[in-house]
């Protein structure tokens, strides 16, 4: 199998990386939603939205299972931070 090369670019108005430390996740037949979360307590907001296919977000989290895997061989077992104390929710601004 050939492997093409992509040329990817970022604008040049893209902001900065985001830290995100939650994530909501929805799912319809055709899509994946995934909203990340920044939550500091009393607060929190949405920092990024993804939309994408099943067979992409499949293939997305099988990178990030292998990637989990070399990080833990390289510098030991992740342990999973807790939950958030109160439950998550959106505000409705009217």
């Amino acid at each position: 199998m050939e492997t093409k090369q992509v040329e990817i670019k970022i604008a040049d108005n893209f902001p900065g990386g985001e830290y995100a430390n939650a994530m909501q996740i929805m799912h319809n037949k055709d899509e994946f939603i995934m909203n990340f979360l920044n939550i500091t307590v009393p607060n929190g907001r949405v920092c990024a939205k993804i939309i994408t296919t099943p067979g992409h977000m499949k293939r997305m989290i099988n990178a990030m299972t292998e990637s989990i895997k070399k990080y833990e061989e390289n510098f030991g077992e992740i342990k999973e931070s807790d939950a958030p104390e109160k439950s998550i929710g959106f505000e409705d601004r009217k």
